[in-house]
């Protein structure tokens, strides 16, 4: 656990927002290096360490690579890129895959080779990859090196992104780590937002989470509705859980000065999962896309190829998502589709009704939710065998969960459109109506959800395990 809801709205936030806007602008990275550190040690302060290295190590292979270049040895600075590579990745692989792999053998080879008592540092597929891209595009000539290691530090560590995203290339906040002005309309826009996601993930997420929490547990006579209702909660909350962190992100981003880019924009309003993949968690798809599909060759080197680079791409999609096969499936089941869309069903998605094309999408990337639920691949697969109708496909306790969790899941559809912008768009085309508006929904937003942390238990992102 990092912070309490409570402690972080009400003490940790409001003191380094005084402190960052009281120091002057010079010492402003600082503030939020240090506090930072604050907020990723909180509860495990050894990981202060790690975070501290992978800060160094980059900073010293930018450099690395910037004297390289500077006296025309490109060799220097391969040495350079390549260290940043393995010791990252090798970093990653020992702390998050390390008992995957003595567990695969185990299991493989009828071996008993324990675990090692390693705790996940929170974030570190994040800021890893957010290094990695920095060291990556100082060799590619696309960023300048960083030369104060405290801007950096800051890059690397800053706490409104810090453990699930988005994605922060180096490249989008280079400017505004060296010089951002802070705006009342900015600091606005970013209380709304960081408001907004509040709002997505206490009051949407958590409560239908609780939902598919009852249903995941029932282990005996699951009906197909129940299993339906119960797969169609977790889509919801993992949409307004990883959303709302992204939405907060954004929003607190913008209260220190830097803009954040996008990381969902209405995915389940997709009518492809190619679409849809552009849709959602945009920044890990831009990752891998600029840092490993398109160097692997892309689509340029003909369909076996790029078949090969979408395989690699989606497993290793998967595999960054968590060290349990069930998320390795998830990635390759994206890969058939994908593959099977691109080459056969694109032309019949364009020409097919709307609606046809909306309802194929939703099913996919629902089922695709029901492999990604279940870590325990014999729980999943029973789901997915309730969900086919093994168990019947009705009983009585799917109107009561439905009578129980109607309102929220109605809410939890709509909301995941765009249906309710429009709306607002339409309705505040006046300043004034405008103001009024945004007033009331950062109130409402923030008291509603203060209620609900404060009589419900911790209740952490999903992503944070990732």
């Amino acid at each position: 656990m990092i912070f309490s809801s409570i402690l972080f709205l009400f003490r940790f936030l409001p003191i380094v927002l005084l402190l960052y806007f009281v120091v002057p602008k010079k010492f402003k990275n600082a503030v939020l290096f240090l506090v930072s550190l604050i907020f990723y040690g909180w509860d495990e302060p050894l990981y202060i360490l790690l975070m501290l290295f992978s800060t160094v190590l980059d900073y010293s292979v930018g450099r690395a690579i910037e004297k390289s270049r500077l006296k025309n040895t490109k060799n220097g600075a391969k040495l350079a890129l390549l260290c940043s590579v393995v010791i990252n990745l090798g970093l990653l692989g020992f702390f998050k895959y390390s008992n995957f792999v003595v567990n695969t053998l185990n299991g493989i080879f009828g071996l008993d080779i324990p675990n090692l008592d390693i705790t996940l540092p929170i974030g570190i597929s994040f800021y890893t990859f957010q290094t990695l891209s920095y060291s990556i595009d100082v060799y590619r000539g696309k960023v300048n090196a960083q030369h104060n290691i405290v801007n950096f530090g800051a890059y690397v560590s800053m706490f409104p992104q810090l453990i699930a995203g988005p994605i922060v290339q180096y490249k989008t906040v280079a400017k505004e780590l060296d010089d951002r002005t802070i705006t009342l309309d900015g600091f606005s826009y970013g209380v709304r937002r960081f408001a907004q996601g509040l709002a997505k993930k206490v009051l949407i997420a958590n409560t239908v989470g609780e939902l598919f929490n009852e249903l995941a547990c029932k282990t005996d006579g699951l009906s197909a509705a129940s299993a339906w209702l119960g797969i169609i909660a977790f889509t919801i909350q993992i949409y307004f859980d990883f959303s709302g962190y992204s939405d907060m992100a954004i929003g607190l981003g913008r209260m220190f000065g830097f803009r954040f880019l996008e990381n969902f924009i209405y995915p389940y309003e997709s009518k492809s999962i190619t679409e849809f993949w552009r849709r959602w968690h945009i920044s890990l798809g831009s990752f891998f896309r600029e840092y490993l599909y398109i160097p692997l060759g892309g689509n340029r080197k003909g369909n076996a190829r790029q078949i090969l680079n979408l395989f690699i791409v989606w497993a290793l999609t998967g595999l960054w998502h968590g060290a349990n096969w069930n998320f390795v499936i998830w990635g390759l089941y994206y890969f058939v589709v994908l593959v099977i869309e691109k080459f056969a069903l694109k032309k019949l998605l364009d020409k097919a009704p709307s609606a046809v094309a909306h309802i194929y999408t939703i099913v996919i990337f629902v089922i695709g939710w029901a492999i990604f639920a279940y870590p325990d691949m014999a729980d999943g697969s029973y789901y997915v065998g309730a969900l086919l109708g093994q168990n019947g496909l009705f009983s009585g306790d799917t109107l009561y969960y439905l009578s129980n969790y109607g309102v929220v899941l109605i809410a939890g559809v709509l909301f995941s459109t765009s249906l309710p912008k429009k709306l607002y768009q339409k309705l505040t085309v006046k300043p004034q109506v405008k103001l009024a508006v945004q007033l009331v929904f950062i109130i409402v937003s923030v008291v509603m959800s203060v209620m609900f942390l404060v009589s419900d238990s911790y209740n952490p992102f999903l992503y944070f395990r990732f």
